[in-house]
C-alpha cells in the first residue's frame, strides 16, 4: 500500500512537472508573438512585392513588351560595294567600274502594323498571365495563412485542455484525500493528461510546417519567426451568383487572356492574307568609273508571292491561321464554361460550410461547454464519474477544433472563389 502511494505521488509530480514545462514554453511562445500579430493585408503586399515566381512573371511581361518595337521595325539596310571589270587580279583600285550601294527592304503597307499588333496582343496576354499569377499567389497565401491559424489554434486549445485536465487531477486528488473518491479516478485523470502531452509534438510539427509554407511564399527563410494569425470572421457573401458570373467574365485574367488570344489569332490571320502582297527592295547607288565620268543609279525590286510555284505555301499559312482562330475561340468558350461551373461549385461549398460553422457557433459549442460544466459539477458532487468528465472534456475539445476547421475551410474556399472571379470578395483582406 505504501509502495502504491509512493508510485502515485511520483506520477503526480512527473505530470505536474510536464505541465509546468509545457506551460512555461507556451507562455514564452505567446509573449514573443503577441506584439507581432500577423496581418493578412500586409502579408499580401509583401508577397506581391517579393515572391520570386511573380518577379519572374513580371520580367516575362517586360520581355514580351520589348518585342512589339522589334516586330514593327524595318529590316536592317544593306551596304554593298561592287568591283567590275578589274584588269588586274586583286587590284580593286584599277577596276573599270566601282558601285557603292545602299538598299532597304520595305514590306507591303500594313504588314509591319499587323506584326506589331500580334506582338502587342502577345504582350497583353503575358500581362494577364502576371495578373493571374498575382491572384493565384494571393489565394495560396490566404490558404497558408489560415492553415497557420488553425495550427496555432490547435496548439492553443491543447494547452487549454491541459489546464482543464490539471483541474480534473486536482479535483480527483481532493476527493481521494477526503475519502470521497477512488485512486482509480486519480489514475484515469493522470493517464488522460499524459495522452494530451503525447499529442503536442504532432501539433507543433503542423504549426512549423504551416509557418515554413507561409515564409516560402513570402520569400523569407523557412525558419523565420511569425506572429499569431488572426481569427477569420464569418462575414456573409452577399453577391448573387449571376453577379459573380458577370464579374468573372469581366475581370478574371484567364478569360481576358483568352479574349486576347482570339484577337491575336485574328490578326495573325489578317497578316497571313497580307502575305499574298509583294514586298519591295529599294536601292541607291554611286558609280565610280575608271578614266570616265562618275554617276548615280537606283533600282526597285519586288517579290512575286503569287507565282504558281510559291502560292501554295501562303494558302497553307492562311488555313493555319484560320484554324488558330477557331482553336482560340473554342478555348475561350471552354474557360468561360469552366469558370461558371467553378463559381457554382465553390458557392455551394461555401454555403454548406457556412451552415456547419453557424451550427457549431450557435448550438454545438454552447451545448458542449454546458455539458463540460455539468460534468464538472456532477463529479464534484459525486453524481457523475471521472469518465463522464473526461468524455465531456474530449467532446468539448473536438467541437472547438471542428468549428475552427470549418472557419478555415470557408476562408480557403473563399480564396479559391476570389481567384476564379478575379477580384477580392473578403472585406477582411
Amino acid at each position: 500500500m505504501r509502495l502504491n502511494r509512493q508510485r502515485h505521488c511520483l506520477m503526480v509530480v512527473s505530470v505536474l512537472v510536464m505541465f509546468f514545462i509545457s506551460g512555461l514554453s507556451w507562455a514564452r511562445d505567446t509573449d514573443s508573438v503577441l506584439h507581432n500579430r500577423l496581418m493578412l493585408p500586409e502579408l499580401i503586399q509583401e508577397a506581391l512585392a517579393r515572391n520570386p515566381e511573380l518577379v519572374a512573371a513580371r520580367k516575362q511581361w517586360e520581355a514580351a513588351t520589348n518585342r512589339i518595337l522589334q516586330a514593327r521595325s524595318l529590316e536592317d539596310p544593306t551596304l554593298s560595294v561592287q568591283f567590275w571589270n578589274s584588269p588586274q587580279s586583286f587590284n580593286v583600285t584599277r577596276s573599270d567600274n566601282t558601285i557603292i550601294g545602299l538598299s532597304q527592304s520595305f514590306p507591303f503597307p500594313g504588314k509591319r502594323a499587323l506584326k506589331g499588333d500580334v506582338a502587342g496582343r502577345s504582350a497583353d496576354m503575358t500581362e494577364q498571365a502576371v495578373r493571374a499569377k498575382e491572384r493565384e499567389l494571393i489565394a495560396r497565401l490566404k490558404q497558408a495563412y489560415y492553415e497557420l491559424f488553425l495550427a496555432q489554434k490547435a496548439v492553443q486549445i491543447h494547452h487549454e485542455q491541459v489546464e482543464v485536465l490539471r483541474q480534473f487531477v486536482e479535483i480527483a486528488n481532493a476527493k481521494f484525500r477526503a475519502g470521497k473518491g477512488s485512486q482509480a479516478d486519480v489514475l484515469k485523470a493522470h493517464v488522460e493528461l499524459s495522452l494530451l502531452f503525447q499529442h503536442r509534438p504532432v501539433l507543433e510539427q503542423r504549426r512549423e510546417t504551416a509557418e515554413a509554407m507561409l515564409n516560402t511564399l513570402l520569400d523569407r527563410d523557412t525558419a523565420s519567426p511569425l506572429g499569431i494569425a488572426q481569427e477569420p470572421s464569418q462575414l456573409p457573401l452577399d453577391q448573387p451568383i449571376d453577379d459573380l458570373h458577370r464579374l468573372a467574365l469581366n475581370d478574371r485574367p484567364e478569360i481576358k487572356a483568352a479574349e486576347l488570344d482570339v484577337q491575336r489569332n485574328e490578326q495573325s490571320h489578317a497578316l497571313a492574307l497580307r502575305q499574298y502582297y509583294p514586298d519591295f527592295n529599294v536601292a541607291v547607288q554611286r558609280f565610280q568609273n575608271y578614266q570616265a565620268n562618275d554617276g548615280f543609279g537606283a533600282y526597285v525590286a519586288m517579290s512575286i508571292p503569287f507565282a504558281f510555284w510559291t502560292k501554295p505555301k501562303y494558302d497553307a499559312g492562311v488555313q493555319e491561321a484560320a484554324a488558330g482562330v477557331a482553336v482560340a475561340r473554342a478555348q475561350q468558350h471552354t474557360i468561360e464554361n469552366i469558370t461558371r461551373f467553378q463559381i457554382n461549385d465553390l458557392l455551394a461549398k461555401l454555403r454548406a460550410i457556412d451552415q456547419v460553422a453557424t451550427l457549431y457557433r450557435t448550438t454545438i459549442l454552447p451545448q458542449g461547454e454546458q455539458s463540460l460544466e455539468a460534468a464538472r459539477v456532477g463529479y464534484r458532487s459525486g453524481k457523475a464519474g471521472v469518465l463522464d468528465l473526461i468524455e465531456a472534456q474530449r467532446a468539448w475539445q473536438g467541437f472547438q477544433l471542428e468549428y475552427f476547421k470549418a472557419l478555415v475551410d470557408r476562408q480557403q474556399r473563399l480564396a479559391e472563389l476570389e481567384q476564379v472571379v478575379g477580384i477580392t470578395l473578403d472585406r477582411q483582406s
